[in-house]
């Protein structure tokens, strides 16, 4: 699972075994914690930080687990400045981490790794460690519809 954050494109990425509800609210909680860590390393004290720190708006598309009553309402409670918006159904090409994974797939493809391991290592050197450059006013196509991201 990943995401970008729209103003300085900083990626997260975290493998999970499965898609489901429980593996994405855990994904989301480590990003919550980071951009909290974050937000105190800039002065803040982090009792405040859920009434004064940045409302967090993640735009997620419309994978079924992303959509479970139960965790959203455990998101909203336990994450209370995160703000969740799903995209149209079927407009994948308005989500800016699919560039990101456009981007990657590319760097990747065509090279034989020894193990799974090997790959992930590379998959985070590339998106959590910055190794992988984007280039960000390019167009891609996804499913016939085409954007630009800025």
């Amino acid at each position: 699972m990943g995401g970008v954050r729209y103003s300085d494109k900083k990626r997260w990425v975290d493998f999970i075994t499965t898609g489901n509800s429980q593996n994405f609210k855990s994904v989301l909680l480590i990003f919550y914690k980071d951009i909290q860590r974050e937000w105190i390393e800039q002065g803040n004290k982090e009792e405040d930080f859920h009434e004064n720190g940045p409302k967090i708006v993640i735009i997620l598309d419309n994978a079924s687990f992303h959509k479970k009553q139960e965790i959203l309402d455990e998101i909203t409670k336990e994450m209370p400045n995160i703000v969740l918006e799903f995209l149209p159904p079927y407009s994948p090409d308005y989500n800016l981490m699919e560039l990101v994974w456009h981007s990657a797939k590319e760097y990747i493809a065509n090279k034989l790794f020894k193990s799974l391991e090997e790959l992930e290592s590379l998959i985070n050197k590339l998106l959590n460690e910055g190794g992988l450059t984007i280039h960000w006013g390019r167009k891609i196509k996804n499913k016939g519809a085409s954007i630009i991201a800025s």
